[in-house]
């Protein structure tokens, strides 16, 4: 089963994957935690990652294809995986098609934009993260709006797209990905919106 994860920021796509992936006895493969644990190790890779990173700029498309590339490649990826974090845009996603990815389904969890400020702004009051302020999760919001909306589209018309309401108590959330999930994939999407 191969799997991509969608969601805007705070929609709470890492928790979910983590499930998601247990669930379906999958890895649940997170590019931001690959470049992290890269910064961590002090890998070549880290240290070409975290320059890019601490100038403000984003990983470049060649360089997240080809640590998308190479994880995919491994062993424990053979019956399937779980994308977090990419495809964030279309050059992505056609990455990932030339390398004979074939995609599965696309689970784009819905959250309302005003809720997902508000689940980020106490986030970053938790963890103590000041560059999360108000005026900066509203950019990252329209960034991915903007950067995101063009896949969601792309998958939707090659009938991949499960949207599932990412409201609520993290479990809830859990069942309603699998339910639709179980049901989109065994060919009974009809049934359940029935």
């Amino acid at each position: 089963m191969r799997l991509l994860i969608m969601g805007a920021p705070g929609a709470g796509k890492g928790t979910q994957a983590s499930r998601i992936a247990a669930r379906y006895d999958i890895p649940a493969i997170s590019t931001g935690s690959i470049f992290r644990q890269n910064i961590a190790e002090g890998t070549p890779l880290g240290v070409k990652v975290k320059e890019i990173m601490d100038a403000g700029k984003l990983v470049s498309d060649e360089i997240t294809d080809q640590i998308v590339a190479d994880r995919l490649s491994q062993d424990d990826c053979a019956s399937g995986w779980l994308l977090d974090g990419y495809p964030r845009n279309l050059h992505q996603v056609s990455a990932l098609d030339e390398a004979g990815h074939q995609v599965d389904a696309v689970i784009s969890l819905l959250v309302d934009e005003e809720d997902l400020i508000q689940r980020l702004l106490k986030r970053a009051e938790i963890e103590g993260r000041s560059d999360d302020n108000e005026d900066t999760i509203r950019t990252r919001m329209q960034v991915y709006t903007a950067e995101t909306e063009p896949l969601l589209q792309t998958y939707a018309e090659r009938g991949l797209l499960v949207e599932v309401d990412g409201e609520g108590e993290i479990d809830e959330v859990t069942e309603r990905v699998v339910r639709e999930l179980d049901a989109f994939l065994s060919g009974n999407r009809g049934e359940l919106d029935a």
